[in-house]
Order: structure tokens, then C-alpha cells, then sequence
């Protein structure tokens, strides 16, 4: 294969499918390769534009392959959907992302690092908790709310939901009661300290 390459690199979990084309489009190359394969294959040719779609793995594997020396260009998915020109497949799909990459108004991603990774993933993960958080608030309201317990919505609730169920006294049934401790038990669980979660690299460390 020719120096002006491009290959698409359709990614998966075990087996990977590429299709190269020459720099006038034409098709030089279909082939599949495990993952244990993918590094050693690309080790082995000469510096090239590989093109992936911009999936959840494809910065993982931009960076590796990227310190081989190649390219690489993260399409995102809803550009190569219309180059798909038959039944879609692995094979069809790393056609598509390979003569996509080839279109010069081509829109990529950049490959983000680990580092960038990780300080995106910390802000994901918070989100996370605390719409799961708002579920739990939601869900004790609501089902408090089937035996005539009224309770404001809002966060800021949240204990008066706990100590309605937490209550001794309380009217609810024991099946209930049992059910219902199950969020409580959700919205009460101590959280990891604030020192301890990591930071990002672009926060600085706080001193005194």
C-alpha cells in the first residue's frame, strides 16, 4: 500500500474490520483482525490517515495507534451513516468511514488523551449521581404520596421524605416501610469525601 493510504477502522469488541483505499479512492485492502492484532498490524505499515468513527473506544485506540505515527480522524457517527451503500455490516460500515474521511469538507473530532478523559469522566460521573439522586428524591415523594404523605418537591425535602419513613409512629404500612427504606437507604448513603475524589488536571490543588 501506497504512503497517501486512508484506512476506516470500523471498531468492535473482538473483531475488527478495516478497509483501505489508494489516495483516488479505490479500494486496496479488506481485512479483518482481532484486537490482539490491531497495534501489531498498524505497527507494520507505513504512516497513513486511519479514520474511526468517534465511538466510546476510539480515543483509546486514536492514541495508540496514533503513537505508531499514523493520522488519525475521528468522524462522528451520524457523518458516515450516508456513506453506508449496502446491507449494513462491519465490512460495509468500515467502507463508509473510510471513503468519508477521503471527503475534503470532512468534519473530525480530536482524539482526546487520557488525561482529558479522565477529567470529563469525573463530571459524567457527578451528574450521574445526582440525577440518580433526584429519582430516589422523586420516587419517595411519589409513593409517600399513594398513603396521603404530601411533601413539597425539591431536594430540600429530603429529610422530611426520610423522616416520614424513618417514624416509629408512622401510619404506613410495614410492606411499605420495608420498600420505601430501600431509597432511604440511597439518598443516606455517605458519600466519598470531596478530598478524595480525583481532580482535573486543569484544577489546581488547593493549598493553606
Amino acid at each position: 500500500m501506497s504512503e497517501n493510504t486512508t484506512i476506516g477502522l470500523d471498531l468492535a469488541k473482538n473483531v475488527f474490520q478495516i478497509h483501505g483505499a489508494d489516495v483516488s479512492g479505490r479500494a486496496v485492502l479488506r481485512k479483518k483482525l482481532r484486537r490482539d492484532q490491531v497495534l501489531a498490524f498498524f505497527g507494520q505499515l507505513r504512516r497513513c490517515v486511519v479514520a474511526m468513527e468517534a465511538c466510546g473506544g476510539a480515543h483509546f485506540w486514536g492514541c495508540e495507534i496514533g503513537k505508531l505515527g499514523h493520522e488519525v480522524r475521528l468522524i462522528p457517527p451520524a457523518y458516515v451513516k450516508p456513506f453506508v451503500k449496502r446491507q449494513k455490516n462491519d465490512a460495509a460500515d468500515a467502507q463508509a468511514i473510510c471513503e468519508a474521511a477521503l471527503r475534503p469538507t470532512m468534519r473530525f473530532v480530536l482524539v482526546k488523551s487520557e488525561e482529558t478523559q479522565g477529567a470529563a469522566m469525573i463530571f459524567r460521573i457527578r451528574e450521574l449521581l445526582i440525577r440518580q439522586r433526584t429519582q430516589a428524591i422523586n420516587a419517595l415523594r411519589g409513593h409517600l404520596g399513594e398513603f396521603g404523605e404530601i411533601v413539597p418537591q425539591g431536594a430540600a425535602n429530603a429529610a422530611r421524605l426520610i423522616a416520614i419513613v424513618e417514624d416509629p409512629d408512622s401510619s404506613l404500612p410495614a410492606d411499605a416501610i420495608a420498600t420505601l427504606k430501600v431509597l432511604v437507604a440511597a439518598l443516606t448513603s455517605r458519600p466519598r469525601s470531596k478530598s478524595s475524589m480525583p481532580r482535573s488536571p486543569a484544577e489546581p490543588r488547593r493549598t493553606r
